[in-house]
């Protein structure tokens, strides 16, 4: 992999053609809990891979104590930057981080669904996993899974229960209260020692030098493509915000890049210098070498640190996706020493196999037909950017209405702006959420950005779905309308909720 690094673009190399096409990334999302109302009826029987509140009402009420004493401590948009009271919790603890390899995964979008490839992939090498990603959106459990799936309600609750005393302890030593975010951090990390699983695959949850999850030692340190996001934390330009996210590389790791803007690179290549890493980077050691639109996603040929990987069926759409995968293959090839250690590729079949089962909720996901409704958490430009893209790309509407419920600390204007141009008529509303935009502050941009005769405003988010759902339907049953739900992690979810997905 070191004398690849070496190596020099081929302006003339048709690979080097697809690479050098400017990829964004959808942002990143954790998995969604479905719920079991629904607002019409629907094509075919709904799914889930995500838990629902627990069925035994004596652990369900359990695990409402847990989530309520949880509640009590900072949330996730409170941050004091420093590792000091997680490392305090995992010193506590014993250091149970240090018991199994991990796989540490940054940037800016894209992070969660590379976690659940690579994951994916592990698994299929017949490795126990562990995964680590946030945020959830309706079930605390889902930010911690075992061998691909969340963690039971009795498990999560009993995780607690075992290391709360030693929360309490870190707590009066410290001058803060360790935050939501570290408590569940220290839990994942305590459940996969515990399990215990033979390689943990970690997702940041913001940043990297800081945070929480950054008291691992990543063999694998894993780069996602950076833009602009949490600017008022991570810096305002995109090697401002690569200072933050190269904190993960550590010491003689292996460090996969998607990739990048050309500032944000060259902070990402210079730590990996000062901490003698190797690097492979998209583009020169690997990437996606084809893609065609398939049915239900995408096959692709993949390169990869060991050799090309053909006939790779991927069951999402949009490019974007087909990026994620390589810089997940990248990352598993680099865990067993690909490119280093073992020249020859891993097994195509167990690869192949792999990718097939990859699933990603929330991401153009279809939750009802006719009209056909698209979930998609894009929440910031480059995500919307590269979803409009996908859209374009895996469905053929005739007339697209957006349904819209953002954040107010988001780039709204900018996420607005990436979808004009793809939808006829947008509605906007708002979610549940204390950190949802007010849907007639959102509406006023909105009329800015697409004019007042194609925005509507409903604030509660079933009648949204009511009015993109009828308006999808003025065209006729076989017209191609569609509705697409984004701008937020909690509107999708709330929506997928609201359509029975579950």
């Amino acid at each position: 992999m070191s004398e690849r690094s070496e190596q020099q673009p081929d302006p003339s190399d048709p690979f080097e053609e697809i690479i050098a096409a400017e990829t964004d990334r959808d942002p990143d999302l954790a998995v969604i809990e479905a719920g079991s109302r629904t607002l019409r009826a629907q094509g075919g029987a709904p799914q889930s891979d995500v838990p629902t509140r627990p069925a035994d009402p004596a652990v369900d009420k359990a695990l409402r104590e847990v989530e309520a004493d949880l509640a009590t401590r900072w949330g996730e948009t409170k941050l004091e930057p420093s590792v000091t009271r997680i490392a305090a919790l995992m010193d506590v603890l014993g250091e149970p981080q240090r018991s199994y390899p991990s796989l540490h995964i940054t940037g800016t979008n894209g992070k969660t669904s590379t976690a659940r490839m690579i994951e994916a992939l592990l698994g299929a090498f017949e490795l126990r996993t562990g995964r680590y990603t946030s945020p959830h959106v309706q079930s605390i459990t889902e930010r911690i899974s075992l061998d691909g799936a969340p963690i039971s309600a009795e498990r999560f609750i009993e995780t607690y229960e075992d290391i709360k005393p030693y929360i309490e302890m870190v707590d009066a030593a410290q001058e803060y209260r360790l935050s939501f975010f570290e408590v569940l951090t220290g839990m994942a990390y305590a459940a996969f020692a515990d399990a215990p699983v033979d390689v943990a695959v970690v997702e940041v949850g913001m940043g990297g030098s800081w945070d929480a999850t950054n008291v691992i030692d990543g063999d694998v340190a894993v780069v996602t493509p950076i833009d602009l996001d949490h600017t008022d934390r991570l810096g305002t330009t995109p090697a401002e915000i690569a200072v933050e996210k190269a904190g993960i590389v550590k010491q003689d790791a292996t460090v996969i890049l998607a990739q990048q803007p050309v500032d944000a690179a060259q902070v990402l290549l210079k730590k990996a210098v000062e901490v003698d890493a190797t690097v492979a980077r998209e583009g020169l050691e690997f990437g996606v070498v084809s893609r065609q639109v398939a049915v239900g996603g995408q096959m692709l040929t993949l390169r990869g640190l060991g050799g090309e990987y053909p006939e790779v069926y991927l069951p999402l759409h949009g490019p974007y996706q087909a990026h994620n995968a390589a810089v997940a293959l990248a990352a598993v090839e680099a865990f067993f020493g690909v490119g280093s250690q073992r020249p020859e590729p891993l097994d195509i079949e167990t690869v192949r196999k792999a990718f097939a089962a990859v699933s990603s909720p929330g991401r153009l996901e279809v939750v009802r037909r006719s009209p056909t409704v698209v979930l998609d958490a894009a929440h910031n430009p480059a995500g919307a950017r590269a979803t409009a893209e996908a859209v374009g790309e895996a469905f053929d509407f005739s007339r697209l209405i957006g349904v819209v419920g953002a954040s107010g600390d988001k780039n709204v204007r900018g996420l607005l702006e990436a979808f004009e141009p793809i939808f006829a008529e947008v509605v906007i509303t708002q979610n549940s959420s204390h950190r949802a935009m007010d849907a007639d502050e959102l509406a006023g941009i909105a009329v800015e950005v697409f004019g007042e005769e194609r925005v509507q405003v409903e604030p509660r988010l079933p009648d949204a779905l009511e009015a993109a759902i009828t308006l999808a339907e003025e065209e006729g049953e076989f017209a191609g309308a569609g509705v697409l739900v984004t701008g937020s992690v909690i509107t999708v979810g709330e929506a997928r909720l609201l359509l029975g997905k579950g």
